[in-house]
């Protein structure tokens, strides 16, 4: 009997799923950092800690996986950069939360404006990775809502720095300039995974 190359006997990884767990942490990681600006609790930074770690599990995880797998679902750039634009949103969201703790910064309305975008931009970037690979119209689409969100956090973001500079504590402005900074780079990295998304659809389609 000929024996089977290696590649056929390898066990199939299911990237979509794992991906979607990647999400799916993702977007409870958000929720937290919403909980925390609603509250300023600082309870809730630290569930934020511990979720963002979660989420580095989960990203280390697929990477193993993706250097040990010949063959992948859609292009292996297309798995590590969307992995990554998903990781680098609770990643922005939970340094967001210890410059805050470190500058003894309380949260203001404009920070949970701008999470409260940055959540439902998260929830359909998981929506769109759900049925990235049994629906890829319906992916297409939240991606598209994702990048929608983005461009509703930036504005959100350029509204607060006009309000912040009527402030005339320079040092507050200096502080609070970067907490913003940190939710417009949060919201980019949405911006990216729902690109990358929508680019795996017109290849597969």
């Amino acid at each position: 009997m000929k024996k089977l190359p290696w590649f056929i006997l390898a066990k199939k990884v299911d990237f979509y799923h794992m991906l979607f767990e990647q999400a799916q942490v993702t977007v409870e990681g958000i929720k937290v950092l919403l909980e925390y600006m609603k509250t300023g609790d600082r309870s809730y930074a630290e569930v934020l800690c511990e979720t963002e770690g979660a989420a580095d599990m989960k990203r280390r995880v697929l990477l193993d996986e993706l250097d040990k797998t010949f063959i992948t679902p859609f292009e292996r750039e297309d798995i590590y950069t969307l992995s990554r634009a998903i990781d680098d949103i609770i990643d922005y969201g939970y340094t967001t939360v210890e410059e805050m703790e470190l500058f003894k910064l309380g949260p203001d309305a404009e920070l949970i404006k701008m999470v409260e975008v940055i959540l439902d931009m998260t929830k359909a970037i998981s929506l769109a990775v759900e049925y990235l690979e049994n629906n890829r119209n319906i992916s297409n689409e939240h991606a598209l809502k994702a990048k929608a969100l983005e461009n509703q956090a930036e504005k959100l973001y350029r509204s607060s720095l006009v309000e912040l500079f009527k402030n005339d504590d320079i040092k507050y402005i200096l502080k609070m300039r970067e907490m913003y900074r940190h939710l417009s780079n949060c919201a980019d990295k949405g911006d990216l995974a729902a690109d990358v998304i929508c680019h795996i659809v017109i290849k597969m389609n």
